[in-house]
């Protein structure tokens, strides 16, 4: 049986249960607040980690935007162990599945837009047509700005899918071409390996950026709304 280099982006299960739920449950338990009177190293450095993004999260929106703070910083740090744990050896990465990331983008952006819309429908409405357009270009600009609008969610689900995919599947080919010069080319492999190396902490760095893009740019979406 040939093994195809995408059998990694299906959803494994055991007994008929998909391991994506434990996917998903374990980064939750692993942030789990501990009952001691005082932190430990560990849980301060998260609780400073967590405070340090939070402000500089909410920092560019006003004060009534200022409830999401604890709903996006919770997502950020949700997407960013999952994206970690995924590159572990016998994982599976619950965020190379394109319905799992438009499950996320899709409600944080059908919120942001309903509150606008709640909170302050003229401006809301308002940027679907720039100030001083001519009178001929208004239809078409409202045409454009709206597809654009209801494009927002479809390229936050595609970049995150798109990223942490093009990196899984290139860690995987070099691997694969690492193994199989071994007895033919030792020397193309272990040049092969070092920049597997180079790339697998690259694809660290990508994990980390991509669930913070993910939600920066939800925090840009809502500061239009707020």
């Amino acid at each position: 049986m040939t093994l195809s280099f995408f059998n990694q982006f299906a959803t494994p299960q055991v007994l008929g249960i998909p391991l994506i739920l434990l996917a998903i449950s374990l980064p939750p338990m692993i942030l789990i607040p501990t009952t001691r009177l005082l932190n430990n190293r560990l849980t301060s450095m998260q609780l400073w980690a967590t405070k340090i993004f939070t402000k500089q999260l909410m920092l560019p929106i006003n004060y009534k935007g200022h409830t999401w703070s604890a709903i996006l910083t919770s997502l950020m740090l949700l997407l960013l162990l999952m994206n970690l744990l995924g590159l572990l050896p016998y994982t599976f990465t619950p965020t190379t599945q394109l319905s799992m990331n438009m499950g996320f983008a899709i409600p944080m952006w059908l919120a942001t837009i309903l509150t606008g819309l709640r909170n302050q429908p003229t401006t809301s409405l308002g940027h679907l047509l720039p100030e001083g357009t001519p009178t001929p270009l208004i239809p078409i600009l409202i045409i454009i700005e709206t597809i654009s609008l209801l494009i927002r969610p479809i390229a936050l689900g595609v970049r995150l899918t798109a990223n942490l995919t093009a990196g899984h599947l290139l860690i995987q080919l070099i691997s694969t071409a690492t193994i199989t010069l071994i007895p033919m080319m030792p020397m193309t492999a272990l040049i092969l390996f070092f920049i597997l190396m180079l790339l697998t902490c690259l694809e660290l760095a990508v994990a980390m950026i991509q669930a913070y893009v993910f939600v920066l740019l939800l925090s840009l979406y809502l500061q239009e709304n707020v």
